[in-house]
């Protein structure tokens, strides 16, 4: 592809051509970017002739993708993105802030922000025609590559620690993926899945791992661009409204780093091409159980060190986050930060966000659970617009969500019963 001439090492900076490597760098291990050939793009695509396509999904930003389009349109492969923007002014009220919206990820066809990686990832392996796609999740990311599989026939196998969510396990077998369950934490699923795609030739999914999983999953960034400038006019001209505005403040929650590092390589491909003048601040959120990038950051290194994770947000419980490093970067480079929120204020979030409309899963409920703290301490101004990532749906652990109500009265069927009640 044209566009797509190679990799590069997140670490060392060894860059390599397409077919030289397939996951990580062979000298040292970290993780690769996918480089775009930025001078190609800009001479035959203008910002116009992405934002006036008609495609709802993140397939509308195929220019800035490293794969070809995937056959037929009328799969949940094709409605994989462009997931809704809501404003949230009563919680924006009660923060003590003008401009508040969430992204709500939990449109997605398998109802969780890794839709996008996996659409991308089964679409790279129908082009290099791997017959096994596999991948290690603790629910999400599995769900997703089974129904991106499923979609087009594809093969895929799922090792998912025995505590994944029932809801979560459940989407795996319907899907009519492999799942394999492993007496162990996700940390251990994700090895045994590499082991097990070495010694018989399938292709790894694994966040962290596989390059394409960031190229999907900076398609967000993409989305939010074109939401922002639609919003407050030509964000890609200099001379934008924005520039007399604080920027963006992107509140996302972070596991294993790869979201909030996709987010950040979207907005990084947009600053390349000259679309937007300025780069939107990314704010990290995680579980105070599970803060290995967290304290990374804020002790100044991007050595990652491993914890032992524990924390009711399953998707973001993970002892060594695979993308650490790219991840501490994304909060360094744009004067983002990272704050960490405890079980409690997650649960409390997700109630707060039910009032609203929304109903997000712990992972997703800690995104705004570290924007009300940031409030709450000054992190954020008044008037700094702002938006907060819901990456998946309450749905997904229905458990975790019953801890954040009080359970419904049971009655008899009468009217006095429930005059009673009021």
């Amino acid at each position: 592809m044209k566009n797509f001439p190679g990799y590069k090492c997140s670490l060392c900076g060894a860059e390599y051509l397409q077919g030289q490597v397939t996951y990580t760098c062979p000298k040292d291990g970290g993780n690769l970017d996918i480089v775009l050939n930025y001078e190609y793009i800009k001479k035959k695509f203008q910002p116009e002739d992405i934002t006036s396509r008609t495609e709802s999904s993140l397939w509308r930003y195929l220019p800035l993708l490293p794969v070809d389009e995937p056959e037929g349109d009328s799969t949940p492969l094709h409605a994989a993105g462009w997931t809704p923007v809501f404003a949230l002014p009563r919680l924006a009220d009660k923060l003590g802030l003008k401009h508040l919206w969430l992204k709500d990820e939990s449109r997605n066809p398998t109802a969780s922000f890794k839709d996008r990686a996996s659409a991308v990832v089964v679409t790279r392996a129908r082009e290099i025609k791997a017959d096994v796609v596999v991948t290690a999740s603790t629910g999400n990311a599995g769900a997703a590559l089974a129904g991106m599989s499923a979609a087009i026939g594809q093969k895929a196998i799922i090792f998912a620690p025995k505590s994944a969510p029932q809801a979560k396990v459940a989407q795996l077998l319907i899907f009519g993926a492999k799942v394999i369950l492993v007496d162990g934490t996700y940390d251990d699923a994700f090895d045994l899945s590499i082991k097990a795609s070495n010694e018989f030739g399938w292709y790894c999914r694994n966040t962290g791992y596989n390059p394409f999983t960031l190229e999907g999953k900076k398609t967000a960034a993409f989305e939010i661009w074109e939401w922002w400038m639609r919003a407050h006019h030509d964000w890609h001209k200099n001379d934008s409204p924005l520039d007399n505005h604080p920027p963006l403040s992107i509140f996302v929650s972070v596991g294993d780093g790869n979201i909030i590092s996709g987010i950040h390589k979207g907005f990084k491909d947009l600053l390349a091409l000259g679309w937007i003048p300025n780069m939107p601040r990314i704010i990290g959120v995680q579980a105070e159980g599970s803060a290995a990038i967290a304290n990374s950051f804020h002790a100044n290194t991007e050595i990652i060190t491993p914890v032992s994770a524990k924390t009711i947000a399953d998707s973001i419980s993970v002892d060594l986050p695979r993308d650490g490093v790219r991840a501490v970067r994304a909060a360094k480079e744009t004067n983002g930060t990272y704050i960490t929120v405890s079980d409690e204020e997650i649960i409390k979030s997700i109630a707060e966000l039910g009032k609203m409309g929304v109903f997000p899963e712990p992972a997703g409920a800690t995104a705004y659970a570290g924007l009300v703290k940031a409030a709450g301490s000054g992190g954020v101004r008044s008037d700094d617009p702002i938006l907060v990532l819901n990456t998946g749906s309450g749905l997904k652990d229905v458990r975790a969500a019953m801890q954040a109500v009080v359970e419904a009265p049971i009655i008899e069927p009468t009217l006095s019963a429930v005059k009673k009640l009021l």
